[in-house]
């Protein structure tokens, strides 16, 4: 359907352009109305004007008249000159007007010889309330178009652009694209707390974990079997152990200890070796740990503590006074708790002691020499073997953790070793203790030893099998000889010293107490027959004469009694 710009069809009437007719789509033809002259003629459509012309739809083609004084003009160009007749289909006359003499019409447009007409300024009709024609760049003669074209776009209908509507579209691009940010930015956090409370959960398992399995949770450590699990049992537990005798250079005697790594539970102790335990020497008799060290060596006497206790001893460390003096001087003092004064035994008496007892005290080389060493009159000789133990482990908290950083320490001792432990090994091992014992993962334990010399069954549970996975082999009860000592000599002290040498003579010492009144003379009493000599050998080892020696009435458990008399001079025997 068309939308029909008619002024005369229901449109706004437009005085300034008339209707002339329609082109072959049915779309109307306007031209601006002509001025009307009194010389003008009515434009006919159809060419049927009065005058001279030719008249298409005349009967036989007759012209009509002759030409007016002033021809029709069709643009209104107000011109007086003749004009050819109308050509309904757009194709320009020929030069002179038919019926006129020596010229010829032509209905299909065809130029005549003899030229074709100029052609006349014109305006272009155009549709009312459209843009008006574009100027046209006069053609060619004989292009071939009419002079009544138009082009499309003279008929286009432009639509002008809605910006309210496109304010309305970015207006809620930008509402849509904050909500979609608003809801972006929620899954992002709702993600990050998932991923956090996984974290934390992940985090927390992990910490139990390892807890659990260093035996570090509350009541699950208590015992040895659940340090590791039940899982593992003591005896299959892995430990590098190696064994440790302290030489006093001045005063004589020997300290021992072993130094135990369970590797399996991260656990490390010191193992603290009475000099009165039963081992066996080299011939297969039984003698003590004291007398073993002194004559059979650090050989001799690794095999024999490895068959008392049973365990396996990587090597020995003999370490000298000195040499302990100068390890103390090297990693820079060691803080330890004491439990006595100790006298400095190179200053005048009346002088402040050179060891003060109390709380974390710092010990120099010397102090701590003096410490370890010291044993108070009438003291058991344990008491002096776990003052050596606190030295050791106070020496192991400040030693190197790493491996070789304690190796150099080592080597800065220019000791030699025994050669069953390179400075490296020894390094590598007192590194592995030394992070125990900065943990808090390290303890000392005294081996539990009978007055014969032999281990209880508290000391085959407690320390044996818990701390060094053995198994308590003492030697035969028969293969000792045991003496029980009384004192009755009046001095307080003869009683130890006769025990250290009777200890170091490969006697089984038992304690007899002290009698109620003081003798003069020392006794030596056997019962059987059979330990005579063994009475007479117990004689000469504490300095008393071979007259001393008489059968009579012994101690139950005893093979020789011995009774001190103020005769009893310690420093022969």
């Amino acid at each position: 359907m068309n939308d029909r710009y008619d002024a005369g069809y229901g449109g706004d009437h437009d005085d300034r352009y008339e209707l002339v007719g329609y082109d072959e789509y049915g779309r109307p033809i306007y031209q601006p109305t002509a001025q009307q002259q009194p010389q003008q003629q009515p434009y006919d459509p159809y060419a049927q004007q009065q005058g001279y012309g030719y008249d298409p739809y005349a009967a036989g083609g007759q012209q009509t008249g002759q030409y007016p004084g002033q021809s029709y003009d069709p643009y209104g160009t107000g011109q007086q000159s003749p004009v050819p007749p109308y050509d309904p289909y757009g194709n320009g006359a020929a030069q002179g007007a038919p019926g006129a003499p020596g010229t010829s019409y032509d209905p299909y447009g065809h130029a005549a010889a003899s030229g074709q007409q100029p052609r006349v300024a014109e305006q272009t009709a155009y549709i009312p309330q459209q843009a008006g024609p574009a100027e046209e760049t006069e053609a060619p003669a004989g292009d071939g178009r009419s002079e009544r074209d138009y082009a499309t776009g003279q008929f286009a209908f432009v639509e002008e652009p809605d910006t309210d509507s496109e304010d309305v579209i970015d207006w809620l691009n930008f509402t849509e694209n904050r909500t979609e940010r608003r809801e972006e930015a929620k899954r992002r956090a709702r993600s990050r707390l998932v991923a956090l409370v996984v974290v934390l959960a992940l985090t927390a398992v992990g910490g139990v974990g390892y807890l659990w399995y260093a035996g570090k949770l509350p009541g699950l450590s208590s015992s040895s079997d659940s340090k590791t699990g039940t899982a593992t049992s003591a005896a299959a537990q892995k430990r590098d152990v190696i064994v440790v005798h302290l030489h006093n250079t001045k005063k004589g005697g020997t300290s021992t200890a072993l130094l135990v790594d369970n590797t399996t539970t991260q656990q490390g102790t010191t193992v603290l070796l009475p000099n009165s335990l039963a081992v066996a020497d080299d011939d297969g008799s039984t003698t003590t740990l004291a007398k073993s060290v002194e004559d059979d060596g650090s050989s001799g006497t690794r095999e024999a503590i490895d068959t008392v206790l049973g365990t396996e001893i990587q090597g020995t460390w003999r370490l000298d006074t000195p040499y302990l003096q100068n390890l103390v001087d090297i990693i820079g003092n060691i803080e330890i708790d004491t439990n006595a004064e100790v006298p400095d035994p190179d200053a005048k008496k009346g002088t402040a002691p050179l060891v003060s007892k109390g709380k974390d005290r710092t010990l120099g080389g010397k102090a701590a020499v003096a410490y370890a060493t010291y044993r108070a009159s009438g003291e058991a000789q344990n008491a002096q073997l776990e003052r050596f133990g606190q030295v050791m482990q106070g020496v192991l908290r400040k030693v190197s953790s790493d491996a070789q950083g304690a190796t150099v320490t080592v080597q800065t001792l220019a000791q030699i070793l025994d050669p069953s432990l390179t400075d490296k090994d020894l390094g590598t091992f007192l590194a592995k203790l030394a992070d125990l014992a900065k943990g808090g993962d390290y303890k000392t334990a005294l081996l539990p030893v009978q007055t014969d010399g032999t281990l209880s069954a508290q000391a085959s549970d407690s320390v044996v099998k818990d701390v060094l996975g053995g198994t308590a082999k003492s030697p035969d009860k028969d293969a000792a000889v045991r003496v029980s000592v009384q004192n009755a000599s009046g001095v307080k002290g003869n009683s130890e010293k006769a025990r250290i040498v009777l200890l170091n003579g490969g006697f089984t010492f038992l304690e007899g107490g002290t009698a109620s009144a003081a003798q003069s003379a020392s006794k030596v009493v056997y019962t059987d027959a059979a330990d005579k000599e063994n009475a007479t050998e117990v004689a000469k080892t504490l300095g008393l004469p071979t007259s001393a020696v008489t059968k009579g009435k012994t101690s139950s458990n005893a093979n020789v009694s011995v009774v001190l008399g103020q005769d009893y001079e310690p420093s022969a025997s």
